[in-house]
């Protein structure tokens, strides 16, 4: 009996690798962004934070990592620049000191004017139309979802 090798797997490309069209497609993503992310004076990670923040705020320091997929290692020093360039504060709990509460400052808030726009310039840097756009970034959501569930093997 012989085993039958997927023709895939003989002639795979790196290009036929999804997770290198998502890895290499994320660094084509970032430098686009980085004239934004200048203009603002933030890092990517700052700026998912800071909008995190104006869609909810007053989250809890763990609430956040989990949303953002960042570790605690990283967020208490990046939200320690944050709140030194005065764009939130953190404060402890009052009703579980254990938690930190993280909330936005005016000035804060005040960088989602500076940002409007933004989001037309990575549409029209994607090539792909205004109805195209928000049907790739859903079908990205769930796959980044269901490699989540994967990797806790709830799939």
């Amino acid at each position: 009996m012989t085993e039958k090798t997927p023709v895939r797997s003989k002639t795979a490309k790196l290009a036929d690798f999804m997770c290198f069209s998502i890895y290499s497609a994320n660094l084509a993503y970032s430098r686009v962004y980085k004239p934004v992310l200048d203009a603002l004076g933030l890092t990517y990670p700052q700026y998912i934070t800071i909008i995190s923040l104006w869609e909810e705020d007053q989250q809890t320091v763990k609430g956040l990592s989990e949303k953002l997929f960042l570790e605690s290692s990283t967020m208490t020093p990046m939200l320690k620049r944050l709140e030194a360039m005065g764009y939130l504060t953190r404060t402890r709990d009052s009703e579980d000191e254990r938690n930190v509460r993280i909330s936005l400052t005016d000035a804060g808030r005040s960088l989602r004017e500076k940002g409007f726009g933004f989001g037309e310039i990575t549409v029209k840097a994607s090539g792909l139309t205004p109805e195209e756009f928000p049907i790739l970034q859903k079908a990205i959501a769930r796959l980044r979802d269901n490699l989540v569930k994967a990797s806790k093997g709830e799939l």
